[in-house]
């Protein structure tokens, strides 16, 4: 992961012609896996040993702020997403509404980087374990054609973010 952030961190620096963005990382994680382990590593690096400025839910939005009015804003006013992609991340609508809207506004840019975390990049895009499981739920839940749409995006949207290149937790253990 070093590597990637010195980067990251060089593209940032190095690019003066790029707009300039309130963000430069977006970080997009299911909380109850991720938040207290590789994500709060993951945002002390990029932020506070390499200065680069990472939205994290968290830190980023005041009380008493709408996080459905404020995430959208903020991932249009990020350079690049980081979507960490964990076994939990399909049970949570906000994360698959999250990854629509990041896939949608970065991913002709190239500037989606998927972090796969204990979960394979086949088993994210096939929908299949956890990912199965998750939108069995949501199917069960959701009976109406708005909802039936969305559903069918965000499974749109798993497969075409385990094709992008990334990088697997699993390969580093």
């Amino acid at each position: 992961m070093a590597l990637s952030t010195q980067r990251a961190s060089a593209s940032f620096v190095s690019n003066e012609s790029a707009p300039r963005w309130k963000y430069d990382v977006f970080l997009s994680f299911r909380g109850v896996d991720t938040r207290k382990s590789f994500v709060s590593h993951l945002y002390h690096e990029l932020w506070e040993c390499q200065g680069i400025t990472t939205f994290l839910d968290d830190r980023e939005l005041e009380g008493g702020t709408s996080i459905h009015l404020e995430l959208p804003s903020a991932i249009k006013e990020s350079h690049i997403a980081i979507v960490v992609l964990s076994p939990n991340y399909a049970s949570s609508k906000w994360c698959l509404n999250e990854l629509t809207t990041i896939l949608q506004s970065m991913e002709a840019r190239d500037s989606v980087l998927p972090v796969f975390y204990e979960t394979d990049p086949s088993d994210v895009g096939n929908q299949r374990g956890s990912f199965a499981k998750a939108f069995d739920e949501h199917e069960e839940k959701f009976i109406s054609t708005q909802d039936k749409m969305k559903v069918t995006r965000w499974r749109e949207a798993l497969k075409k973010v385990s094709k992008i290149s990334g990088w697997h937790s699993k390969e580093s253990k």
